[in-house]
């Protein structure tokens, strides 16, 4: 078999796997009650610790929007409109973006490791043999875990980011506080025609709840896939982050054409 060949093989069974994987934590969903403790731990490990990462992130992505673009906007005169353009940037894409690649970065990388530790000493199979079902136990909680604490770190990324455009707005651009804060509440007043929240949040918390989705089930099956010792689980780990990342780039494309082609 070509190289090439082979490469397209095993992306098609890594993708095969990560869909069985997928569709077997949806049947799952049922013993999710069960496993509340375990999703608060992961909640803790995966949201809370990392919180600070994606603060300080934010928060100078903010910073760098308002900076690049009230420069060329100022050259038009047109300054009062960073407000609008920091507030829609952040919301719809830079916050979902930039939370869940820190949380791939992170998180993603977390699970691929564990698991994947867990895969080449023999825990996983230790498990089978005792009859323990290993996504109930292991990818189940992680998966809901990263789907609440994304969004909600989105929040705050778009809050902060927000801020800190309103900080350089007013001590670099010469835009006064109050206009920048009104410009970017009616920027984000518009409500979509889905659920009751403008359409630009809600596109954002869309967008970071199915990033949070891959992140997991691609970090959990890299880490259920992994052989070959410590060298096994390093690999697990590169594939875990590299693949959640670009899966995060697809998939921003086509949910903004979804969402916005109208």
């Amino acid at each position: 078999m070509s190289a090439p060949l082979r490469m397209f093989t095993n992306l098609c069974r890594g993708i095969g796997f990560q869909l069985e994987l997928f569709f077997a934590v949806l049947v799952r969903l049922p013993n999710l009650p069960r496993r509340m403790r375990a999703v608060a731990e992961n909640v803790y490990q995966g949201g809370v610790q990392g919180l600070h990462v994606v603060l300080l992130v934010g928060l100078f992505i903010g910073m760098i929007v308002a900076l690049q673009t009230g420069i060329e906007l100022q050259r038009i005169g047109q300054q009062d409109q960073i407000g609008t353009i920091v507030a829609i940037s952040m919301a719809r894409e830079m916050g979902p973006f930039i939370t869940c690649t820190i949380l791939a970065a992170t998180v993603g990388s977390s699970m691929a490791a564990e698991i994947g530790t867990m895969s080449v000493s023999d825990e996983l199979s230790a498990l089978e043999v005792l009859s323990v079902d290993r996504v109930k136990l292991l990818v189940l909680p992680r998966l809901t875990a990263l789907v609440i604490s994304a969004p909600l770190l989105t929040i705050l990324c778009d809050t902060v980011g927000i801020l800190g455009g309103g900080f350089v707005a007013q001590s670099q651009l010469h835009v006064s506080w109050q206009l920048y804060i009104d410009s970017a509440i009616e920027a984000l007043r518009d409500p979509g025609k889905l659920f009751p929240l403008p359409k630009d949040v809600y596109a954002g918390l869309f967008k970071s709840m199915i990033f949070a989705v891959l992140i997991a089930i691609i970090g959990c099956s890299a880490g259920l896939r992994a052989y070959g010792g410590a060298l096994g689980v390093g690999k697990a780990t590169r594939a875990a982050v590299r693949d959640s990342i670009i899966a995060i780039i697809i998939a921003n494309y086509f949910i903004t054409w979804a969402l916005y082609q109208a």
